[in-house]
């Protein structure tokens, strides 16, 4: 349906002081310390899981030499989705010069909302990290202690048991990053690179990131963390994750987390023959998912 004259009127008007509603402040980008971003020009992308071989073993003198087997594992297939967003003005509204007096205005808007879409994308990801029903290539959700490995066991990339964020979690995490194996269960490299958390755990993020000495004790001992340059990389605030007390640790464990982009926004404007009016357009067309779930380590809160 199109805007008419009836819905923006007041534009119109010698005495008004102030527009508000489109002028606030927006939280960019929050989606680019979550994900590596690659650029695709399919309607899908598929990343195949090789695991390689697990430990060599010994040969002994005169013994025939071992045979290891491999084989390609799961598969994590992103599909590219389309968002897009339209208005459309009369043309009575254009011939009374509504559209120059809002064209900012109008503008910001849909910008406005294009991202908003995407970062909220972005963090569903993560809001739905702990969630059964939204898996991966393995048949597990992100953050999950049952991700099967190609040697028969499983791995975990949480702890036995929640808790909220503080120096003794937050440790926890951080051994656990550090015991990952491969799908063949030899030790990987894997340490953690930053923290991301709601707006509700800013607080405690700062102090447990950055004191120099034990937060929340009387005694003298150094920060750990801190000292040891554990999370290098800082915290970060997400604001459209929902959960108040769930936190992630991003690791360096390479495709994991990813976003294609598909296609950039771009934005068409075109008049309607028959009714005069003309439409405007915004479209871009993304995808976001994981691959490797050892990317995040992720614990829901008590």
């Amino acid at each position: 349906m199109a805007i008419s004259r009836a819905q923006i009127l007041k534009e119109l008007e010698p005495g008004l002081n102030a527009i508000f509603g489109t002028e606030y402040n927006r939280y960019e980008n929050e989606h680019a310390v979550l994900f590596d971003e690659e650029t695709s020009n399919r309607a899908f992308e598929e990343e195949v899981l090789f695991p390689g071989f697990g430990n060599a073993g010994e040969k002994f003198e005169g013994a025939p030499v071992s045979y290891a087997e491999t084989g390609e594992g799961y598969v994590s297939r992103y599909t590219h989705k389309t968002v897009a967003l339209a208005f459309s003005l009369t043309e009575e509204a254009m011939e009374d010069n509504l559209y120059d007096k809002l064209s900012t205005r109008l503008t910001k808007a849909l910008a406005r909302a294009m991202a908003s879409a995407k970062q909220l994308t972005a963090a569903n990801v993560y809001n739905n990290a702990f969630d059964g029903n939204f898996t991966g290539g393995d048949g597990q959700a992100l953050v999950s202690n049952a991700h099967p490995l190609q040697n028969g066991s499983t791995g975990s990339n949480r702890p036995a048991t929640y808790a909220d964020l503080s120096e003794t979690s937050l440790e926890t995490a951080l051994i656990d990053i550090a015991g990952f194996t491969d799908d063949k269960g030899v030790p990987a490299a894997i340490t953690g690179k930053t923290l991301h958390i709601p707006r509700q755990l800013v607080f405690v993020a700062e102090r447990l990131m950055k004191s120099a000495g034990r937060p929340g004790t009387a005694d003298n001992d150094i920060n750990a963390i801190n000292n040891m340059g554990m999370l290098p990389g800082g915290y970060f605030v997400n604001h459209r994750f929902n959960d108040t007390d769930a936190f992630f640790i991003r690791t360096d464990c390479p495709n994991g987390t990813k976003m294609f982009n598909r296609a950039a926004l771009t934005t068409k404007m075109e008049g309607d023959f028959e009714t005069g009016n003309v439409r405007y357009k915004a479209r871009e067309r993304y995808s976001f998912g994981f691959s490797d779930w050892r990317a995040v380590y992720g614990n829901q809160g008590a």
